[in-house]
């Protein structure tokens, strides 16, 4: 995990030539990912990654047909361009925390299913015990460099007054929360989602510190193109915001 506070480098944090020989199965998702790195004027910038995955019951599909592990994937080659070491921490959710774990260029083949399967019994879906563990996480490492984090979910929360205050808690912190929404769009239960995205600013939170978008019903369908661009549309404004409001470094806000 990033632990210094470094705006634009020289370029990405693991060279094309290292992940080549680390995560040779990684380097099409890299390529793509520098991409739109390019497009959102993100070149050099360093950023911890996070992800956090859904294990609530309704989920199950998507870890059975290697849905989850794809997008796991796609999540750290992303890191190998903003992390200096590369290391996605990963949380399971669902009533609760379900379990943790790094995922690391050598140890992420085959890891999210199997983590997965070993975890038992999989529950409803509450956001703000996955969101506590992240802040926890964050705080505990020292560092005070940006970071993205990468919520994934299915549907909304059963208790939406606590995701929306931990959500409003965490705006003072660097931490810019992506959501992604798998499965029907005209889902009811995106709606708080959206609401997620469009909390008031400064009424509700100082920044504007999250974004949503929908991946839909067949996740892995989808290009790298079009997931790298939603999962890095709003980072750079949030970067700016953060920036003006001394929440990162001067020179890590800049756009």
């Amino acid at each position: 995990m990033t632990r210094t506070d470094q705006s634009a480098g020289c370029g990405s944090a693991i060279s094309l030539l290292k992940l080549s020989e680390d995560a040779p199965g990684l380097v099409g998702h890299y390529e793509s990912a520098e991409v739109s790195l390019r497009k959102h004027e993100l070149s050099g910038r360093r950023a911890a990654v996070y992800l956090v995955l859904d294990r609530s019951r309704s989920m199950r599909p998507y870890y059975k047909d290697g849905t989850m592990q794809h997008f796991a994937e796609q999540v750290l080659a992303l890191s190998a361009h903003l992390d200096d070491d590369a290391v996605v921490p990963v949380t399971f959710f669902s009533t609760d925390v379900d379990g943790a774990t790094d995922l690391r260029l050598d140890n992420y083949f085959g890891r999210i299913e199997k983590l997965h399967q070993n975890l038992g019994h999989m529950g409803r879906t509450n956001y703000h015990w996955a969101m506590d563990a992240v802040i926890d996480h964050y705080l505990a490492s020292g560092s005070r460099a940006p970071a993205l984090v990468v919520f994934q979910t299915d549907g909304g929360p059963t208790s939406r007054p606590a995701a929306e205050r931990y959500l409003c808690k965490a705006a003072r912190l660097p931490l810019f929360w992506q959501f992604v929404g798998f499965g029907d769009p005209d889902d009811n239960e995106f709606a708080f989602l959206h609401k997620l995205d469009e909390l008031a600013v400064p009424g509700k939170r100082v920044v504007d510190n999250a974004g949503f978008f929908h991946a839909g019903h067949a996740p892995r369908s989808a290009s790298d193109a079009v997931l790298y661009d939603q999962l890095l549309h709003e980072f750079p404004h949030w970067l700016a915001a953060a920036g003006r409001a001394g929440i990162v470094d001067a020179g890590e806000g800049s756009a």
